[in-house]
């Protein structure tokens, strides 16, 4: 299956399931089924082998991803079941041996924020040439420049390059959510696709990125906000809230348009009411000569229009006018 950031004229929303699954596959399949009821068009998980993520001294997060790993066997059984449901699956790899792994899989890559500077993955991606997405948390422009710099030596291309605004906090406070980011983003790397992966608890920072111009949308997802003490399960979308940022996505998509400063089909059959016509100032008398004094401009337009204003000046009236009538040609000699 293949992907391109450019080949739909929507706003791709990825359901990011992490390790809400907690390592157990039947509930992993059920997140699917769930996020794919929602009307996600995607689903993400993390991919990763614990001892080349996580230092030996660190037990405790050790222990925990160890439990949270799932075989490549399961994630067969996730990639089917998300093909079945009409969703695109991917995974995040979090180290080289599991992006190796994940490229026989799937259609998209995305790189976390935190190794948004570990160059030796992103090279890996950047050479299987598939849509990638970047989050961007943690760093400023300047790195993303050299980012995007290495990314195009490694391989990769713009077009196949997704800048993800994010601020890598759980929860994120509203007050450093930076959601103008996403403007600038756009405007400094026009020729990438920009997004927004969101750590807010609620879903109004995801809906408001999407006015403010990102193609994908990433949302953490949860099927019970309860489910464990694991941090990720707070700030994640339930069911509910999932199926209400879809639907929200969806109306603001709608309302925001092409962009393009054009006529709209509602507007066609109001146009000649709405717009004026050149009219007498006053009663005027058949065989008068019409002086700038002698017009007014009304509506609707159905005479002559605004800017004809010499067409009709120093012409002589073929028949009387009151206060407020449109002057039309044939009322002129």
């Amino acid at each position: 299956m293949e992907y391109n950031f450019h080949s739909i004229n929507k706003v791709m929303i990825v359901a990011e399931i992490g390790n809400n699954h907690e390592g157990n596959v039947d509930v992993a399949l059920h997140m699917i089924e769930s996020a794919a009821k929602a009307g996600v068009d995607a689903v993400k998980f993390q991919t990763f082998i614990p001892e080349n993520y996580i230092t030996r001294s660190d037990i405790a997060r050790l222990e925990r991803l160890k439990r949270f790993k799932l075989s490549k066997d399961e994630y067969i059984l996730l990639v089917n079941k998300a093909k079945n449901l009409g969703v695109i699956f991917f995974s995040t790899p979090l180290d080289l041996e599991s992006a190796s792994f994940l490229n026989d899989l799937q259609p998209i890559f995305k790189i976390s924020s935190g190794d948004n500077s570990f160059y030796p993955l992103i090279e890996k991606v950047a050479s299987y040439k598939k849509p990638t997405i970047i989050s961007t948390g943690l760093v400023n422009f300047s790195h993303l420049d050299a980012l995007n710099a290495f990314w195009n030596k490694a391989g990769g291309t713009d077009e196949n390059l997704c800048f993800m605004h994010c601020v890598s906090s759980y929860p994120v406070p509203r007050n450093q959510a930076n959601l103008r980011a996403i403007s600038n983003l756009i405007t400094k790397y026009p020729k990438l696709t920009i997004g927004y992966s969101d750590h807010t608890l609620g879903i109004q920072a995801p809906i408001l990125a999407v006015a403010a111009g990102a193609k994908i949308i990433e949302k953490h997802f949860t099927l019970d906000k309860k489910y464990s003490d694991f941090r990720d399960h707070q700030l994640s979308a339930d069911p509910q809230e999932m199926t209400e940022l879809v639907k929200k996505i969806h109306e603001v998509t709608e309302l925001m348009g092409s962009g393009e400063k054009v006529k709209q089909p509602c507007e066609y059959e109001l146009e000649v009411s709405m717009r004026r016509s050149i009219a007498a100032s006053k009663d005027l008398l058949a065989g008068g000569t019409i002086t700038a004094d002698d017009i007014t401009w009304v509506r609707p337009g159905t005479g002559m229009p605004v800017g004809y204003e010499d067409k009709v000046i120093g012409r002589k009236l073929a028949l009387d006018l009151r206060h407020g009538d449109i002057i039309k040609d044939e009322d002129l000699l």
